[in-house]
């Protein structure tokens, strides 16, 4: 029996490694840790060795890039984790599509970056292009194995895989830095993460390789691979086109002022929520398998989210001035603005959760690539109205594209999970009085404290503190379903905890 045989026999025989709520749970260690180690690395090259010219310089070289490589998963991972019947043949299959795809769209990206250099008459972006272009070579031999670990909910190797390779991006790029290698110290650092992704990866799925080459039943594969690709380009553009319209209207610095505030944003909102949407996709797909309705599952999940993210996200925006001068120091201020309505803007994008992960998962893929374009056009635009105007507005326009965005998704998904109109209100008046009472210190503290301009690390840890505090003292007041969530989880991890000490050491 060879490797991928064994492993599908794991699959297909075995329950799931862990429950959804553990799997969560080392999800958000994963979250946690990486987050750390990636907000420290960005806080010492910032204040020590990288101008925000540099990062920008990197940032648009990594959006040129990725503009493309994006496409390479080519829907495998999802089609693993979704996939009812996944034998060894069609493993196989998935894992020749996404090697040959990915090692096209990698060399297409190589080939890309003297262009990407011409069209900003920079010089010094292809060296850097060139790096993280090459980088993408190692991702196709990794996509596969991770993703058997999240059909089978081990997220203990997910963890793994991402600590590991966050580790890697900091150690070498801290020190490339060191060295005074400017922007390439961040490129080789995005090629260090990749390298360190592939040997984790193939590690805890005991070495899977894409042979024997296998194309016969590729049809599924391609069909949900043309509409992830759709949708990865337009996630794509959504995501990467500020920087490369600021990069090609302004300047580099402008570019990199940007590139901390919505960087700085997203990581937030990844450590808070974006952990276990890997979770929820596979436990989804299970309940579809069941025949049990969805609609009643995705409100606790919105739910979830809303009740963290909101109030994570809106603080970060009260707290935009003081944690940029703290943790960056004064060169970086004018990204303090931009922070704050690129938050406020994540508020938006989580209140519909899993919005691009379960029309495929329920077979939804046309109407879901005609809300993708249109939700794409109305971003870029919304930033070329914004960019004549300066830096502010193109964060502004990033707000704007949030409210854009629940107005297009919203009754798709209600419309395709049944969910009624009330429960979701209901849920989100809960979320926002909960994040009401998590801002109020911040908000009291500018005004018997002292203002944003002058808060120190004491006021914002000390009203942030107390915000945190009266967030969860509101959960249990309203009756938030978050609460009843978070003891849940407690007691999960308690229980295991007990159970473990409990055992006999063994001699």
């Amino acid at each position: 029996m060879t490797r991928t045989d064994r492993l599908l026999a794991e699959l297909a025989e075995q329950p799931p490694v862990m429950s959804v709520r553990t799997a969560a749970a080392w999800a958000l260690v994963s979250q946690y840790t990486s987050f750390a180690i990636q907000f420290a690395t960005s806080v010492v090259l910032a204040r020590w060795f990288i101008t925000p010219a540099e990062l920008g310089l990197f940032s648009i070289a990594f959006a040129a890039i990725t503009l493309v490589a994006f496409l390479q998963d080519f829907g495998v991972t999802r089609y693993i984790n979704g996939e009812r019947d996944l034998t060894a043949d069609k493993l196989h299959t998935a894992f020749t599509i996404s090697v040959a795809f990915a090692w096209g769209i990698a060399l297409l990206a190589i080939l890309a970056s003297g262009p990407i250099a011409a069209f900003y008459h920079d010089p010094a972006m292809r060296p850097v292009a060139l790096v993280i272009a090459c980088s993408y070579l190692l991702v196709p031999l990794a996509i596969v194995p991770q993703a058997t670990c999240q059909r089978r909910m081990d997220y203990k190797s997910n963890t793994m895989i991402e600590v590991g390779s966050s580790a890697a991006n900091a150690g070498v790029a801290i020190t490339l830095a060191l060295f005074g290698y400017g922007a390439l110290a961040l490129a080789w650092g995005a090629f260090a993460q990749q390298a360190a992704r592939l040997i984790v990866s193939q590690w805890r799925a005991g070495l899977m390789l894409p042979w024997p080459l296998r194309v016969e039943g590729a049809a599924p594969v391609f069909r949900l691979g043309g509409t992830n690709s759709a949708q990865a380009v337009c996630n794509s553009i959504t995501g990467r086109a500020p920087e490369l319209v600021i990069g090609r209207l302004i300047d580099n610095a402008a570019v990199g002022l940007f590139a901390r505030a919505s960087g700085l944003a997203l990581q937030l909102r990844l450590l808070v929520a974006g952990a276990v949407t890997g979770v929820f996709y596979p436990a989804f797909r299970r309940v579809r398998d069941s025949g049990e309705p969805l609609g009643p599952p995705y409100l606790r999940v919105v739910a979830a989210y809303t009740g963290v993210t909101w109030p994570a996200m809106a603080g970060i925006a009260v707290l935009a001035e003081p944690i940029i001068h703290l943790l960056y120091g004064e060169r970086w201020l004018a990204a303090a603005p931009l922070l704050g309505w690129v938050a406020l803007s994540q508020l938006c994008y989580v209140a519909l959760p899993l919005n691009g992960d379960l029309p495929l998962l329920l077979d939804r893929m046309r109407s879901l690539i005609r809300r993708n374009v249109l939700e794409t056009a109305a971003s870029v635009l919304l930033l070329a109205l914004a960019a004549p105007f300066g830096l502010i507005w193109v964060a502004i326009s990033r707000f704007a594209h949030g409210l854009v965005f629940m107005v297009i998704y919203a009754p798709f998904m209600q419309e395709m999970l049944g969910f009624r109109w009330r429960d979701l209100a209901v849920i989100y008046l809960r979320s926002l009085l909960a994040t009401t009472a998590a801002i109020a210190p911040v908000l009291v503290g500018y005004q018997l404290w002292a203002p944003a301009a002058e808060a120190g690390a004491m006021q914002m840890l000390v009203t942030a503190g107390a915000g945190a505090l009266l967030w969860f003292i509101a959960l249990r007041l309203i009756g938030h379903p978050l609460f009843a969530e978070i003891i849940g989880l407690l007691g999960e991890l308690f229980g295991a905890l007990r159970h473990r000490r409990a055992q006999p050491a063994t001699p």
